[in-house]
């Protein structure tokens, strides 16, 4: 694993230590590092998924997903060991999450309609599947938040507790995400329902 992750670790380690400036500098410099890798990941998969012929939008909710937000579960694995809460694993997945949305989607977004709005035209983008998409994705997130309030209740915590309730709040979170994959690429492809 060393040798397959060495670049990243070697471009990394310009992020300055937390104690210089208050973290400030630390902060922005890994903030843009994330999102170069994201901008790799992302153009890397659509390249592949280019090739093999898979939709983008299927590409977006698999390859790029998957490729940004793993190195992102297991940081917030890590955070969850070594601390005595969850809140530094939820808010590391959190941020994770929202610097690759906003910076693989939004930072585009804002540099495309802005230079169209300087050439005096409209920047309109076809919402595709994107509403369906978000539709299953909050569905499925009910019942996840669902079954972190029963793990509360039952349990005492989200995270951590027996592992047979452990391993089947697992169970259930893995199925979600392969039914709003399964929906998502159905819709994508079939154009079902």
């Amino acid at each position: 694993m060393h040798f397959l992750t060495i670049t990243w670790n070697v471009i990394f380690a310009f992020v300055p230590p937390t104690h210089w400036g208050g973290g400030w500098p630390a902060f922005f410099i890994a903030l843009s590092f994330i999102g170069a890798v994201t901008l790799v990941v992302g153009d890397a998969a659509v390249l592949f998924g280019c090739t093999l012929g898979i939709p983008q939008a299927v590409t977006g909710i698999t390859l790029v997903a998957l490729g940004t937000s793993l190195p992102d579960t297991f940081a917030s694995m890590i955070a969850a060991k070594n601390s005595d809460y969850a809140d530094s694993a939820v808010g590391n997945v959190t941020g994770s999450n929202s610097v690759n949305v906003f910076l693989g989607l939004g930072a585009p977004w804002v540099m495309a309609s802005t230079y169209m709005e300087g050439r005096g035209k409209i920047f309109l983008t076809p919402p595709g599947n994107l509403s369906y998409s978000v539709v299953v994705f909050i569905a499925c997130s009910i019942v996840a938040f669902a079954v972190l309030a029963i793990r509360r209740k039952l349990v005492g915590g989200e995270l951590g507790g027996p592992k047979t309730s452990a391993y089947a709040s697992s169970a259930v979170f893995i199925a979600l995400w392969l039914l709003y994959i399964t929906l998502s690429i159905i819709k994508a492809t079939a154009g079902w329902p």
